[in-house]
């Protein structure tokens, strides 16, 4: 019954994104270009700002720090390799987390037009997200290719793992948007979540590293399993962790199918309290 309903929702989802594309794709470009309003490079800096921050972490942990990894079956790859392939996803998940929080509210005027597709409000900060991500994705695979002239099959799978976190973040949009307008306090809090919980995810460092009665916190964070999944996509090259891919997916439809509902649920009181 629910994975019935699930499908519903994520059809009925994909049917206003057709019906409402020119909409939608109108925000997403004003979305980006507000962002950099008056600035001399502009929507440039959508793609220059994470090449520049991915090569900052790429010179400080190679050369600075010289922290070592790779060349072994446990770490095929380098240090920065093993960074970015979480830290990127992880960046794009909390960017439309923030953004997410005030994705209605900083939008009232078109909340009270009547024929306006609500949905589309949280959709254009995940998209502007993605398209970061997409970039700093790039610049990982370049890095790959050039320092090991080659680049796993396992990068092939990032489509896939695209499409399950697109699913996710836009189930948690959902739910902080809808929640965000009844309670303002929310942006603060998932700005002090968000800071926890990097370090309860294993970006910076290799599980093996943390103390025994650490590890336990990694298994009850769900975004380690959208982490370990990109970490056997863009690092590892094999399914280093093969049960965090299910879990990782179900939990993006769950999330998904949760974040819409309540979504759906609440909008039509969000003119009454803006």
């Amino acid at each position: 019954m629910v994975s019935n309903s699930h499908s519903a929702s994520l059809f009925d989802l994909i049917k206003l994104y057709v019906r409402h594309r020119q909409l939608t794709w109108e925000m997403i470009k004003r979305d980006i270009t507000d962002r950099y309003a008056g600035q001399v490079f502009g929507p440039l800096w959508a793609i220059g700002h994470p090449l520049f921050l991915m090569a900052i972490y790429v010179v400080v942990f190679t050369y600075i720090f010289s922290m070592k990894t790779g060349g072994s079956y446990d770490s095929p790859l380098d240090y920065p390799t093993y960074i970015l392939s979480g830290l990127i996803p992880w960046m794009a998940f909390q960017e439309s987390m923030n953004r997410g929080t005030s994705a209605v509210i900083a939008n009232a005027e078109l909340v009270k037009q009547v024929v306006f597709p609500l949905e589309i409000l949280p959709i254009k900060g995940i998209f502007s997200a993605l398209l970061t991500q997409g970039v700093a994705t790039l610049f990982l695979i370049g890095y790959v290719i050039i320092k090991f002239s080659f680049l796993p099959l396992t990068y092939s799978l990032l489509p896939l793992l695209f499409f399950f976190q697109f699913l996710a973040m836009t189930g948690v949009c959902y739910i902080l948007a809808s929640v965000g307008v009844f309670f303002r306090d929310l942006k603060d809090i998932v700005q002090v979540f968000i800071i926890a919980c990097f370090y309860c995810i294993p970006i910076l460092y290799l599980p093996d590293w943390m103390p025994r009665w650490f590890q336990p916190i990694f298994l009850v964070n769900p975004f380690t399993y959208m982490v370990w999944c990109y970490q056997d996509a863009c690092f590892f090259g094999r399914f280093e962790h093969p049960w965090a891919w299910p879990i990782f997916f179900f939990l993006s439809f769950l999330t998904f199918y949760l974040g819409y509902r309540i979504f759906h649920n609440l909008k039509t009181m969000f003119g009454n309290v803006l």
